[in-house]
């Protein structure tokens, strides 16, 4: 059971609800984690903001930060993310296997399995990634400013994480499958 109401962009702050209402439109509904948010507009803003630059300036494609998404939610045991980005990998071109795949760390595109062995490290090391791991990566292709990419990706992911931790948010989508 969730700690805190969902918002609605009607019942959400003012500071909330231009966002709310773009995330709506993007996703067709509010989830429960963005009326979750909607409490703080601090909280919701910097999150959109985090994510818009992502998409905008980042050099992932959707593919891959759906990848990055999963494999950071799955070590950090996120289920409501585990769900969200089983969809949004779907929707960015992973099949249903591939999702189910990245959680297990289990990748058969190397250069990709090299990227989500350095995010995963990362996670659950704190951020700390051994020089071998980082070396594989530049190895299978990846850049440095690629590699230095990931940090971002990983604290967005963590702060949704966290944030469904903290607040407990309840599960509005398809559930992830199970591993």
């Amino acid at each position: 059971m969730p700690r805190i109401p969902v918002h609605t962009v009607d019942s959400a702050p003012e500071g909330s609800r231009d966002v709310l209402k773009a995330l709506e439109a993007r996703f067709g509904k509010v989830l429960n984690i963005h009326g979750g948010m909607a409490h703080s507009p601090a909280v919701l803003q910097t999150y959109a903001a985090i994510q818009q630059v992502m998409q905008d300036t980042g050099t992932f494609d959707g593919r891959t930060r759906e990848a990055i998404a999963l494999a950071v939610a799955n070590v950090d045991e996120c289920s409501y993310c585990q769900a969200a980005h089983t969809a949004g990998g779907k929707a960015a071109g992973l099949s249903q296997q591939e999702t189910i795949d990245i959680r297990r760390g289990q990748v058969e595109d190397p250069k990709l399995g090299a990227l989500l062995a350095l995010v995963r490290e990362q996670t659950s090391e704190v951020g700390h990634v051994q020089d071998a791991t980082w070396q594989a990566a530049l190895d299978a292709g990846w850049t440095d400013a690629e590699l230095t990419e990931t940090s971002a990706h990983v604290a967005l992911n963590l702060f949704t994480n966290y944030f469904n931790h903290l607040v407990q948010t309840d599960l509005d989508l398809p559930p992830a499958p199970a591993l």
